[in-house]
């Protein structure tokens, strides 16, 4: 099996956008909030980004704006790495939710309380069939595509968090195997989204109140991230990171754990001095499961910088993996990562060679 390399990151958070930026979140940058617009819950807002000067407006005027900021940040990768030119040959993979909900209808059901049948009802008179159909979540992929031209292979996957970390660990393996010589791999997701809050405040898993950090906190303060990586076999190319293991699991809730625990033991040995980070939500059960099963509290937690992301939270923390490793913060990086529900996922950058 070939070593794999990142060689392009393509970020944009509340920081703004590119290297330079989210490096210095690595050097005690304060992260960015909003902590008035969906009081009392914090999110980490999207930076003003030129969507109109990397997007065709016929294009962007199709887009939600997770798919908007998903076709930047893929762009952004693509001239990070110096990849232009190679566009064709370029295999995508994408991790996406489901796409945005007409929050409004959902506020006047609420509102009303309707019967079972009556709440079928408002939703077959108030749901748009082309609304739907304009978010279907593979349509990020086609976007990209589009836009970029980017023409190789391209699969999309759903599931929330372990969506994003299984992209990478495709991605990664297809590079490593010798099937992909060129991958593509990312997510984006929206935080100031009145349906995706209410989704996580009703299952109760978000973070009321005054921020706090991940490592001291019951719940999730979503962030809005758009993250898409390249790798390619580090021989030939000019690696920013090394990405020399990637393993994910999933199953049962009572046996979390022991998945993670397992997925750990996996892990190639760790040098003195890794940098840990952790992709955890703050979600108390997974977070708490996670931190056990490392025995520590990790170094870093991505989630205190930029917010939590879901399908983008794996990719985010390789992304400031590879930044810390980089920058020369760290050598090695272990990257470790827990959904609220479900999924659990173990990477390993080392710098190059």
């Amino acid at each position: 099996m070939r070593p794999v390399a990142i060689t392009g990151i393509g970020l944009a958070s509340s920081q703004g956008e590119g290297r330079a930026a989210h490096t210095a979140l690595l050097g005690g940058a304060a992260p960015i909030l909003d902590a008035a617009r969906f009081d009392p819950y914090p999110v980490h807002p999207l930076a003003a980004l030129p969507f109109d000067a990397a997007i065709p407006r016929r294009e962007m005027r199709q887009m939600e704006n997770w798919q908007r900021l998903g076709v930047y940040a893929a762009g952004l990768a693509i001239d990070d790495a110096g990849l232009r030119e190679r566009v064709a040959e370029m295999d995508l993979i994408v991790a996406a939710g489901g796409g945005e909900r007409d929050w409004k209808l959902d506020e006047q059901i609420m509102a009303a309380s309707p019967a079972e049948v009556e709440r079928h009802r408002m939703l077959l008179d108030g749901l748009r069939p082309t609304l739907f159909l304009a978010q279907l979540s593979n349509l990020l992929a086609g976007s990209i595509s589009i836009t970029h031209n980017v023409a190789g292979s391209s699969r999309t996957l759903l599931g929330e968090e372990i969506a994003g970390a299984e992209a990478m660990r495709i991605a990664a393996a297809r590079v490593a195997s010798g099937t992909s010589e060129l991958s593509l791999a990312g997510s984006a997701f929206i935080a100031e989204r009145p349906e995706i809050l209410l989704l996580f405040a009703m299952g109760g898993l978000l973070h009321r109140g005054a921020w706090a950090p991940v490592a001291a906190r019951q719940g999730v303060v979503f962030g809005s991230v758009g993250v898409f990586l390249t790798l390619e076999p580090a021989a030939s190319s000019r690696p920013i990171a090394i990405l020399r293991h990637i393993a994910t699991d999933q199953g049962r809730p009572e046996g979390r754990k022991a998945r993670m625990a397992a997925l750990l033991a996996a892990t190639p040995a760790l040098e003195p001095g890794v940098l840990r980070l952790s992709a955890a939500s703050g979600a108390a059960g997974a977070t708490a499961m996670e931190l056990a099963a490392l025995g520590a509290t990790p170094d870093l937690f991505a989630a205190d910088l930029l917010g939590h992301s879901t399908e983008a939270a794996f990719p985010v923390a390789l992304a400031l993996g590879a930044l810390a490793i980089q920058s020369g913060r760290a050598r090695q990086v272990l990257v470790t990562g827990a959904g609220p529900w479900r999924g659990e996922a173990v990477a390993l950058l080392e710098a190059p060679q």
